[in-house]
């Protein structure tokens, strides 16, 4: 198969399901890592895609905002490594605000082994894997609002509920963190409701993989100074993590 074939193949399934990962590729048609990896490249440097730690997902802007599902399936064990240390950082009987996303949603099933949680969450997807657990000692707060492609509930209606509420801690999934630009979303509403969950918390965790380093959306939802801890995987950059501890204070790195 020649490299021009390939790229196009690629770049079908990047588009076909958000992203795509290198070991799948290198599966699928039949070559090398090392060849899948030359063929990402080509396609980032024609802006086609956008290259990340162990594979490629949709080229983008600040605005552009992928839906649940296409992120599913990426990152999945740095994201499940990441929501059992966040899960760590819990007592029982605490009051958690979990804000919409993948990682947050793998972090409310790591959530399931903590007793007497009360969770606030405006994530259809959290809320449903925390309802389906059938724990007595789990109360569940859904905020409400109108539904992002995320499947956040955003707006004034979930802002307004926020604003009434004090949890102990904010586990708060993100689109991108950046030296300059912080913690960020490429939706400005829903920046909005989740600065709202952060006034909300005693302490605020951010829960993101090594990929979102250096991706900045459109709209910050806090500085790097405005977060107590970061939980990231251990493929984090070192200088990312400089960068992270010497604002937040503390950064977890799961392996």
């Amino acid at each position: 198969m020649l490299a021009r074939q390939r790229q196009e193949l690629i770049l079908d399934e990047v588009r076909t399901t958000g992203g795509a990962r290198v070991s799948e590729l290198v599966e699928r048609l039949g070559v090398s890592d090392m060849t899948v990896r030359r063929d990402i490249d080509v396609l980032a440097a024609r802006g086609l895609v956008t290259r990340v730690h162990g594979g490629a997902t949709v080229a983008g802007s600040s605005v552009d905002e992928p839906g649940f599902v296409a992120k599913l399936g990426l990152h999945t064990a740095a994201k499940q490594a990441i929501a059992a240390a966040a899960a760590n950082l819990i007592e029982p009987g605490a009051s958690v605000a979990l804000s919409a996303g993948t990682t947050t949603h793998a972090v409310a099933s790591a959530l399931l082994g903590v007793p007497r949680l009360t969770v606030v969450t405006n994530s259809l997807r959290v809320a449903e894997v925390l309802h389906e657990s059938g724990r007595d000692d789990l109360s569940v707060i859904l905020t409400g609002g109108e539904r992002t492609p995320s499947d956040a509930l955003v707006g004034p209606i979930a802002v307004a509920a926020l604003r009434r509420l004090h949890v102990d801690w904010l586990l708060m999934g993100v689109h991108g963190m950046d030296a300059e630009a912080g913690f960020t979303t490429p939706n400005l509403v829903e920046a909005e409701t989740n600065r709202a969950l952060v006034a909300s918390a005693r302490r605020v965790a951010v829960v993101a993989d090594n990929s979102k380093w250096g991706v900045v959306g459109l709209s910050t939802i806090a500085t790097l100074g405005e977060v107590d801890v970061v939980v990231s995987d251990d493929q984090l950059e070192p200088d990312a993590r400089k960068v992270l501890e010497s604002s937040c204070g503390r950064v977890v790195l799961a392996a």
